[in-house]
Protein backbone atom coordinates (compact mmCIF):
# COMPACT_ATOMS: atom_id res chain seq x y z
CA UNK A 1 0.00 0.00 0.00
CA UNK A 2 1.31 3.55 -1.11
CA UNK A 3 -0.19 6.64 1.19
CA UNK A 4 2.00 9.89 -0.46
CA UNK A 5 1.08 12.94 -0.30
CA UNK A 6 2.34 15.96 -2.26
CA UNK A 7 6.29 16.03 -1.78
CA UNK A 8 7.53 20.29 -1.17
CA UNK A 9 11.26 20.38 -2.56
CA UNK A 10 13.75 21.38 -0.21
CA UNK A 11 17.79 21.26 -0.26
CA UNK A 12 20.54 18.76 1.30
CA UNK A 13 22.79 1.85 3.35
CA UNK A 14 20.90 -0.70 1.61
CA UNK A 15 20.64 -2.54 5.58
CA UNK A 16 19.81 -5.93 4.08
CA UNK A 17 16.85 -4.50 1.36
CA UNK A 18 17.42 -0.63 1.79
CA UNK A 19 18.07 1.97 4.48
CA UNK A 20 20.79 2.76 6.91
CA UNK A 21 23.80 3.57 4.92
CA UNK A 22 23.42 1.28 2.12
CA UNK A 23 23.77 1.37 -1.70
CA UNK A 24 19.79 1.28 -2.09
CA UNK A 25 18.41 3.44 0.82
CA UNK A 26 20.79 4.31 3.83
CA UNK A 27 21.52 18.70 6.37
CA UNK A 28 8.94 32.01 9.41
CA UNK A 29 9.93 35.15 11.06
CA UNK A 30 8.33 36.76 13.83
CA UNK A 31 8.86 39.75 14.88
CA UNK A 32 10.15 39.98 18.26
CA UNK A 33 8.33 41.82 21.05
CA UNK A 34 9.57 44.84 22.37
CA UNK A 35 10.64 44.90 26.07
CA UNK A 36 10.74 47.70 28.17
CA UNK A 37 14.19 48.80 28.96
CA UNK A 38 15.98 46.83 32.58
CA UNK A 39 15.36 49.37 35.34
CA UNK A 40 19.33 50.42 35.03
CA UNK A 41 19.08 52.05 31.67
CA UNK A 42 20.71 49.34 30.07
CA UNK A 43 20.26 46.21 28.07
CA UNK A 44 22.31 42.74 28.74
CA UNK A 45 23.52 41.43 25.55
CA UNK A 46 21.72 38.04 26.50
CA UNK A 47 18.25 40.24 25.96
CA UNK A 48 19.89 41.58 22.58
CA UNK A 49 20.77 38.08 21.01
CA UNK A 50 18.19 35.44 20.69
CA UNK A 51 19.27 32.21 22.05
CA UNK A 52 21.05 30.27 19.78
CA UNK A 53 21.28 26.06 19.51
CA UNK A 54 23.29 24.84 22.55
CA UNK A 55 26.53 23.16 20.91
CA UNK A 56 26.37 24.41 17.84
CA UNK A 57 29.48 26.76 16.41
CA UNK A 58 29.31 29.34 13.78
CA UNK A 59 30.13 27.42 11.07
CA UNK A 60 27.39 24.70 11.87
CA UNK A 61 24.90 27.70 12.72
CA UNK A 62 25.18 28.95 9.59
CA UNK A 63 24.94 25.84 7.87
CA UNK A 64 20.97 25.82 8.97
CA UNK A 65 18.81 27.79 6.23
CA UNK A 66 17.60 31.42 6.84
CA UNK A 67 13.94 30.14 6.38
CA UNK A 68 14.55 26.60 8.84
CA UNK A 69 12.52 26.84 12.56
CA UNK A 70 13.14 23.23 13.52
CA UNK A 71 16.62 21.93 14.00
CA UNK A 72 17.42 18.16 14.66
CA UNK A 73 20.65 18.09 16.66
CA UNK A 74 22.30 14.79 16.78
CA UNK A 75 25.56 15.05 19.05
CA UNK A 76 27.83 12.10 18.96
CA UNK A 77 29.97 10.88 22.18
CA UNK A 78 33.06 11.05 19.74
CA UNK A 79 34.00 10.27 16.14
CA UNK A 80 34.83 6.87 16.61
CA UNK A 81 31.23 6.35 19.02
CA UNK A 82 28.20 4.87 17.70
CA UNK A 83 26.29 6.53 20.73
CA UNK A 84 24.55 10.41 20.59
CA UNK A 85 22.07 11.85 21.70
CA UNK A 86 19.13 13.70 19.79
CA UNK A 87 17.01 17.18 20.42
CA UNK A 88 14.73 18.53 18.64
CA UNK A 89 15.21 22.19 18.63
CA UNK A 90 12.55 24.95 17.68
CA UNK A 91 12.71 28.44 16.92
CA UNK A 92 10.99 31.52 18.50
CA UNK A 93 10.97 34.79 18.66
CA UNK A 94 13.19 34.80 21.66
CA UNK A 95 15.16 32.13 19.47
CA UNK A 96 15.72 28.25 19.82
CA UNK A 97 14.51 26.36 22.01
CA UNK A 98 15.58 23.04 23.50
CA UNK A 99 13.00 19.91 23.49
CA UNK A 100 13.67 16.78 26.00
CA UNK A 101 17.05 14.88 25.34
CA UNK A 102 16.58 11.53 23.73
CA UNK A 103 19.70 8.56 24.00
CA UNK A 104 19.97 7.32 20.32
CA UNK A 105 22.33 5.48 17.97
CA UNK A 106 24.50 6.62 15.04
CA UNK A 107 26.80 3.90 12.87
CA UNK A 108 28.83 1.58 14.42
CA UNK A 109 32.38 3.40 13.53
CA UNK A 110 31.69 6.49 14.46
CA UNK A 111 31.35 9.91 11.96
CA UNK A 112 32.71 10.96 8.72
CA UNK A 113 33.51 13.79 6.76
CA UNK A 114 33.97 11.68 3.35
CA UNK A 115 30.91 9.15 4.00
CA UNK A 116 30.87 5.91 1.71
CA UNK A 117 29.60 2.97 0.93
CA UNK A 118 30.19 0.54 3.25
CA UNK A 119 32.48 2.61 5.92
CA UNK A 120 29.81 1.77 9.10
CA UNK A 121 30.09 6.02 9.65
CA UNK A 122 27.42 8.18 9.90
CA UNK A 123 27.74 11.32 7.49
CA UNK A 124 28.94 14.62 9.35
CA UNK A 125 26.63 17.58 8.28
CA UNK A 126 23.58 19.76 7.99
CA UNK A 127 21.05 17.79 5.87
CA UNK A 128 17.57 18.91 5.20
CA UNK A 129 14.54 16.64 6.39
CA UNK A 130 11.84 16.41 3.28
CA UNK A 131 10.27 12.46 3.27
CA UNK A 132 9.39 10.16 5.35
CA UNK A 133 7.51 6.43 5.66
CA UNK A 134 7.61 2.94 7.19
CA UNK A 135 6.03 -0.46 7.04
CA UNK A 136 3.69 1.25 10.00
CA UNK A 137 0.63 3.38 8.57
CA UNK A 138 1.04 7.02 9.18
CA UNK A 139 0.64 8.00 12.91
CA UNK A 140 -0.13 11.71 12.09
CA UNK A 141 2.69 12.56 10.15
CA UNK A 142 3.08 16.31 8.31
CA UNK A 143 5.89 15.06 5.73
CA UNK A 144 4.67 13.21 3.08
CA UNK A 145 4.71 10.05 4.07
CA UNK A 146 5.46 6.71 2.41
CA UNK A 147 3.91 3.36 3.54
CA UNK A 148 5.24 0.00 1.85
CA UNK A 149 6.61 -3.19 2.78
CA UNK A 150 9.86 -2.22 1.55
CA UNK A 151 10.71 -1.18 4.70
CA UNK A 152 10.53 -4.59 6.06
CA UNK A 153 14.36 -5.16 8.48
CA UNK A 154 14.64 -8.42 8.84
CA UNK A 155 17.52 -9.92 10.57
CA UNK A 156 19.84 -9.28 13.61
CA UNK A 157 22.28 -6.03 14.46
CA UNK A 158 26.41 -5.80 15.12
CA UNK A 159 25.08 -6.91 18.95
CA UNK A 160 22.60 -9.50 17.95
CA UNK A 161 19.97 -7.35 18.63
CA UNK A 162 16.84 -8.13 16.37
CA UNK A 163 16.36 -5.47 13.67
CA UNK A 164 12.73 -6.19 13.29
CA UNK A 165 10.24 -2.96 13.51
CA UNK A 166 13.41 -0.76 12.78
CA UNK A 167 11.83 0.78 9.71
CA UNK A 168 8.57 1.16 11.51
CA UNK A 169 8.40 4.58 10.68
CA UNK A 170 11.36 6.35 9.28
CA UNK A 171 12.49 9.89 7.92
CA UNK A 172 14.66 10.37 5.36
CA UNK A 173 18.02 12.42 5.72
CA UNK A 174 19.05 14.60 2.66
CA UNK A 175 22.34 13.06 1.98
CA UNK A 176 23.25 11.63 -1.44
CA UNK A 177 19.54 11.66 -2.27
CA UNK A 178 16.62 13.40 -4.45
CA UNK A 179 14.77 15.12 -1.77
CA UNK A 180 10.38 15.07 -2.54
CA UNK A 181 10.15 11.32 -3.35
CA UNK A 182 10.37 8.00 -0.92
CA UNK A 183 12.95 7.41 1.08
CA UNK A 184 13.17 4.08 -0.85
CA UNK A 185 13.72 6.02 -3.82
CA UNK A 186 17.73 4.80 -4.92
CA UNK A 187 19.11 7.93 -6.69
CA UNK A 188 21.94 9.05 -5.20
CA UNK A 189 22.77 12.40 -7.18
CA UNK A 190 26.72 11.95 -5.64
CA UNK A 191 26.95 8.59 -7.36
CA UNK A 192 26.38 5.12 -5.42
CA UNK A 193 30.07 4.84 -3.91
CA UNK A 194 29.13 7.73 -2.13
CA UNK A 195 26.41 5.54 0.16
CA UNK A 196 22.94 6.65 0.80
CA UNK A 197 19.73 5.68 2.73
CA UNK A 198 20.46 7.77 5.62
CA UNK A 199 17.31 8.25 7.72
CA UNK A 200 16.59 8.82 11.32
CA UNK A 201 14.55 5.47 12.44
CA UNK A 202 13.65 3.48 15.27
CA UNK A 203 16.09 2.19 17.41
CA UNK A 204 16.77 -1.88 17.79
CA UNK A 205 19.40 -1.24 20.78
CA UNK A 206 22.51 -1.14 18.96
CA UNK A 207 25.10 0.48 16.44
CA UNK A 208 23.43 1.28 12.98
CA UNK A 209 25.28 0.99 9.25
CA UNK A 210 24.89 4.90 8.85
CA UNK A 211 21.51 5.81 10.06
CA UNK A 212 20.62 7.57 13.41
CA UNK A 213 18.24 6.10 15.61
CA UNK A 214 15.75 6.99 18.33
CA UNK A 215 13.15 4.93 20.11
CA UNK A 216 9.61 4.28 18.19
CA UNK A 217 7.71 7.00 20.54
CA UNK A 218 10.60 9.38 19.59
CA UNK A 219 9.92 8.53 15.86
CA UNK A 220 6.34 9.17 16.13
CA UNK A 221 7.03 12.74 17.89
CA UNK A 222 9.17 13.52 15.38
CA UNK A 223 6.72 12.39 12.70
CA UNK A 224 4.11 14.28 13.97
CA UNK A 225 6.01 17.41 15.11
CA UNK A 226 8.50 18.14 11.89
CA UNK A 227 6.62 20.40 9.30
CA UNK A 228 7.57 21.15 5.98
CA UNK A 229 6.23 24.55 6.33
CA UNK A 230 9.41 24.96 8.83
CA UNK A 231 12.09 23.61 6.81
CA UNK A 232 13.45 21.33 9.14
CA UNK A 233 16.57 19.94 9.01
CA UNK A 234 19.26 17.42 11.18
CA UNK A 235 22.50 19.05 12.35
CA UNK A 236 24.28 15.41 12.96
CA UNK A 237 27.89 14.83 14.39
CA UNK A 238 30.18 14.80 17.29
CA UNK A 239 30.49 17.13 19.67
CA UNK A 240 33.78 18.91 18.47
CA UNK A 241 32.72 19.34 15.09
CA UNK A 242 29.26 20.47 15.94
CA UNK A 243 30.82 23.10 18.05
CA UNK A 244 33.06 24.70 15.32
Amino acid sequence: MINRRTALPLLASPLLLTGCGGSGGEAGHRTRPTRPAPATGTTSQAEQTPRGIPGLGPTRTAAIPEQCTQAVVATGRGPNSPQCTVVLHQRTADGWQPGPSWPAHNALHGWSAHHMLGDLRSPLGVYTLSDAGGLLPDPGSRLPYHESSGFHSPGTGFEGEPLDGCFDYVIAIDYNRRPGTSPLDWTRPLGPKRGGGVWLHVDHGGPTHGCVSVAKAHMKDLLRTLDPARHPVVAMGYADWLAA
